[in-house]
């Protein structure tokens, strides 16, 4: 598992190593193979190591109490400019993980939101803040267990341990070394255990908030989970790599799968009805018409038409570029971005005049009923008064795109301040919007001989 300035410097020749020049830890090593294959000869160390190792150690007392500025001294090891690449490092994984995780947020919010009506009848605030939560936690994990990827030029190949329970040797080492309470909990060998059961927590509380599942699969998710990472790394990246670029430990999978049941046993505080699905009396009764609920399915609406219209004109480009061999056509022209608008917008054309709903209706669980004009025109006002009349003023030049400002801010103030926010559909059709679950079942016809 990736330890950032904690241990993997530590480690050289086969030996612990203690700070300052207090000597060897008189217990067995971790990783008796950390040697790398190449070292720095200035310092001795090993070369990938050795910045790591900088930052770990400097204007950090030894265990002996002594200060270690000393090593400013030795060529490769002192304290300068150490502490902005290491700072910003991380917070580039964590502002990576954060918009990676707000990106595949945008992609699975249409489905997330159908889920939840189908499975709960609703879509809650607080389910959607642990929905996001976890695909940032998601991308965290992967960021800050296997990022940064070394330069495989100056790639010096980690170590192993395959000896279970080696941390209790660490630990009890550190112990018998230091004495106090307070430094052993500042120890890179117990900061380390920590760290590693932490990194898991999130993963156990989510299998059962988000998830539903009790410990047991949190357990085999944090094993799993913790498995996979351990053999990328022990592979180079899965033979990317001539050999691994981080220590493969067998105790992360211990720690690892602790964090992930402690997480578990965390989310019992959570309440039930944000983490079991069928907390709620029935998903398929009608829930009250409101303006977020209509707002909801616009936004639906409008991310899936973006979403799907990016997702064409990609098609189109790389098809423009590779296939067709006509790469002017594709970087200069609007032709990718025409043909994906078009195309998602007969795929939304198509489901309003076979429904008389949109994609967003559906999938919030909406319909417009009533009024006096013909099925046909009323679902076709529908499309233009809704996403089409969007798509179709976003298709004009660019010159014109202020219309397409001036549409969507008429359509969201219509929504704000009409009945059960009806909006512009509503208004234009003179139609009531309902929750598609209250509408009547289809009469059953009755024979006429028995009437009265």
């Amino acid at each position: 598992m990736h330890r950032p300035f904690l241990e993997q410097p530590e480690y050289r020749d086969g030996h612990r190593r203690q700070d300052g020049a207090a000597g060897l830890i008189g217990h067995r090593s971790r990783f008796p193979s950390i040697v790398g294959r190449r070292c720095d000869s200035a310092t001795g160390s090993l070369r990938i190591v050795g910045a790591e190792y900088t930052a770990w150690n400097s204007g950090r007392t030894s265990r002996s109490g002594r200060s270690t500025s000393a090593r400013s001294s030795v060529p490769g090891i002192g304290p300068s400019g150490w502490q902005t690449p290491l700072v910003d490092s991380r917070v580039e994984l964590g502002v990576i993980a954060v918009f990676a995780g707000l990106l595949v947020g945008a992609v699975l919010f249409v489905p997330f939101v159908a889920l939840s009506y189908r499975r709960r009848g609703r879509l809650s605030l607080g389910r959607l803040a642990l929905f996001v939560a976890a695909l940032v936690y998601f991308w965290a994990l992967w960021a800050y267990t296997l990022l940064p990827l070394p330069d495989p030029q100056t790639l010096v190949c980690a170590g192993t341990n395959t000896d279970p329970l080696a941390f209790v040797d660490d630990l009890w080492g550190a112990w018998s070394n230091i004495g106090s309470p307070t430094a052993f909990l500042r120890d890179t060998a117990v900061l380390q255990l920590a760290l590693n059961v932490l990194l898991f927590v999130p993963l156990g509380f989510f299998v059962r908030a988000l998830g539903g599942r009790g410990i047991l699969v949190a357990i085999a998710a944090g094993f799993a989970t913790s498995l996979f990472v351990e053999l990328a790394q022990l592979t180079g990246m899965w033979g990317a790599y001539d050999c691994a670029y981080r220590v493969f430990d067998v105790d992360d999978l211990l720690t690892n799968t602790v964090g992930a049941a402690l997480g578990s046993l965390l989310a019992l505080v959570v309440p039930r009805g944000l983490s079991d699905p069928s907390a709620d009396v029935d998903p398929g009764a009608p829930r009250p018409v409101t303006v977020p609920r209509r707002l909801l399915a616009m936004l639906c609406d409008w991310l899936g038409y973006t979403l799907t219209t990016f997702a064409v004109a990609v098609a189109v480009r790389a098809y423009l570029i590779y296939l067709a061999d006509d790469r002017a056509t594709a970087v200069e022209g609007p032709v990718s971005t025409i043909i994906g608008g078009s195309v998602t917008l007969a795929v939304w054309l198509l489901v309003i005049l076979t429904t008389g709903r949109s994609p967003g209706d559906h999938v919030v669980r909406l319909r417009y009923v009533g009024g006096s004009m013909p099925v046909a025109v009323s679902r076709l006002l529908r499309f233009l008064a809704g996403i089409g009349g969007y798509g179709l003023l976003d298709l004009l030049p660019e010159e014109w795109s202020i219309l397409v400002t001036i549409f969507a801010g008429v359509a969201v103030v219509t929504a704000l301040f009409t009945r059960n926010g009806r909006g512009l559909p509503g208004v234009l059709n003179r139609q009531e919007l309902v929750d598609s679950r209250a509408l009547p079942q289809p009469a059953v016809e009755v024979d006429s001989t028995t009437r009265t």
